[in-house]
């Protein structure tokens, strides 16, 4: 039978930890109005969302450059573009550069000295806006989500 701790027994097992954390977990979130911080499990499903949504986005990328290499005769139109970002600290802005070159297809190639234009060069672009708005709508709001 697992107990509440594993510190406390001296029983260092799975079950007695998932039991702790459950109870601590419980603990925090009934006491969370005396808290001043957001319970942290908040958090950390915002951070799994963003890990699910760049494997999807990358998934799907991934299936366009397929597309693009199988497919003769296909006229390219690369380009680069400025998207100007809401993003302020060093750590966004290094993840939203990151989940954006890790994306095939697209690459960060500078960011601004004010930090708040990000400057990415595109495969095939035919619509700047659009592809302003998907990163927006995507990547930048996700990592918003997780650090504000």
């Amino acid at each position: 039978m697992p107990s509440c701790g594993c510190f406390l027994n001296e029983s260092y097992h799975f079950a007695s930890f998932l039991t702790g954390f459950i109870f601590g977990a419980l603990l925090l979130f009934i006491l969370g109005r005396f808290i001043p911080d957001a319970f942290y499990l908040h958090r950390v499903w915002k951070i799994i969302k963003l890990v699910l949504l760049f494997l999807k986005e990358l998934l799907l990328a991934n299936l366009e450059i397929v597309k693009w290499v199988y497919r003769p005769g296909r006229k390219y139109n690369p380009g680069i573009f400025a998207m100007p970002t809401e993003l302020r600290t060093d750590w966004e802005i290094t993840m939203l550069t990151s989940l954006i070159s890790l994306t095939p297809g697209t690459l960060s190639v500078d960011v601004s000295e004010s930090h708040d234009v990000i400057y990415i060069h595109a495969m095939d672009i035919n619509d700047k806006e659009e592809a302003i708005d998907a990163i927006k709508h995507t990547f930048e709001k996700a990592i918003m989500e997780v650090t504000r």
